[in-house]
């Protein structure tokens, strides 16, 4: 199937009507991009199977330094993403709320979905 229509016609009242509507998505686009960092999705990832974990355990997890590990939690906290609170000598990680627990689930939801209709097409 071609990805392009064969002529070209504007439905004015479709682009009136969604124009009317549309929002700036800055905020949108800088959440996305925050999450396409494999390392910063592990780690959102990991927080939604382990609500509350230090920087050290965040580290084994992915693998990395604590530094690293820091310097991506410092990203997505940044970004209103992550949330951080200082218990004694070590600092825990968590989600910020339960909208970024829900992305992080409904994206590797429909990641397996999309691999399964691929498995599938290419039975």
């Amino acid at each position: 199937m071609k990805e392009m229509c064969d002529i070209t016609k504007v439905h004015p009242e479709a682009v009136d009507r969604v124009q009317q509507h549309m929002v700036e998505l800055d905020g949108v686009s800088a959440l996305f991009k925050a999450l396409a960092d494999e390392t910063r999705l592990k780690i959102a990832y990991a927080l939604t199977i382990e609500p509350e974990m230090c920087v050290c355990d965040i580290a084994a997890v992915i693998g990395s330094s604590t530094a690293t590990a820091s310097h991506h939690l410092r990203y997505l906290r940044e970004r209103d993403l992550a949330k951080s609170e200082r218990k004694g000598k070590q600092i825990y990680y968590s989600l910020a709320d339960d909208h970024v627990r829900q992305l992080v689930t409904i994206a590797n939801e429909h990641a397996k979905e999309g691999v399964s209709v691929e498995q599938n097409l290419s039975s």
